[in-house]
């Protein structure tokens, strides 16, 4: 039996990663027209999550603006309610003492569209780690690290959410898009 040459292999890999709706981590989809510009509010506007949160949406191409000013407020608008840390025991030594920990940071945002409903976003991250009594400076830095990443993949998951919000009037229009293809498709193979 002769061996495949590397390009059609390739080839088949390129094929099967695509067809299962395979995308690169870290970049979000398009940006949707209705989410360039937006405002953001936040119970806390200068907490690390809300700058993470803006970070994360200006990577993605999203503009915002100032809540206050009037000619503003015809423009999307994402406001994080509240944002919770929690840590729980995970497992415990033999003697009772707790071994490992998992740190829960939980979101709650919702995207409010003018003349439209809201749409609510939930977004939980967890991370787990060991509990070294002998190295507590080192615990405490290590928490702080801990934090930080899960508030920036906090703020990764609620830009991803973000971007997929749609109104009925976009599903509509995508929905008549597919189905005027699927119609002239439909006439070219049959003529």
């Amino acid at each position: 039996m002769r061996y495949y040459p590397l390009p059609l292999i390739l080839a088949l890999a390129v094929i099967n990663t695509t067809s299962c709706g395979y995308h690169l981590y870290g970049k979000t989809a398009q940006v949707p027209p209705l989410m360039k510009t937006i405002t953001l509010n936040s119970y806390d506007p200068y907490s690390k999550l809300t700058r993470a949160i803006r970070t994360e949406l200006t990577l993605n191409a999203v503009t915002l603006l100032d809540a206050t000013k009037e000619q503003h407020n015809t423009l999307p608008s994402l406001q994080i309610l509240n944002a919770s840390e929690s840590l729980l025991i995970a497992s415990v030594l033999q003697d009772g003492k707790a071994a490992e920990y998992q740190m829960i940071l939980s979101v709650n945002a919702q995207v409010l569209i003018p003349g439209k409903n809201s749409y609510p976003i939930n977004v939980k991250v967890y991370r787990s780690f060991f509990d070294t009594p002998r190295t507590a400076l080192e615990k405490d830095s290590e928490k702080d690290l801990f934090l930080q990443e899960l508030r920036q993949q906090a703020a990764q998951q609620l830009v991803r959410k973000l971007l997929t919000v749609s109104t009925p009037e976009q599903v509509d229009k995508v929905l008549e898009e597919k189905l005027k293809k699927q119609k002239s498709w439909h006439l070219a193979a049959s003529a």
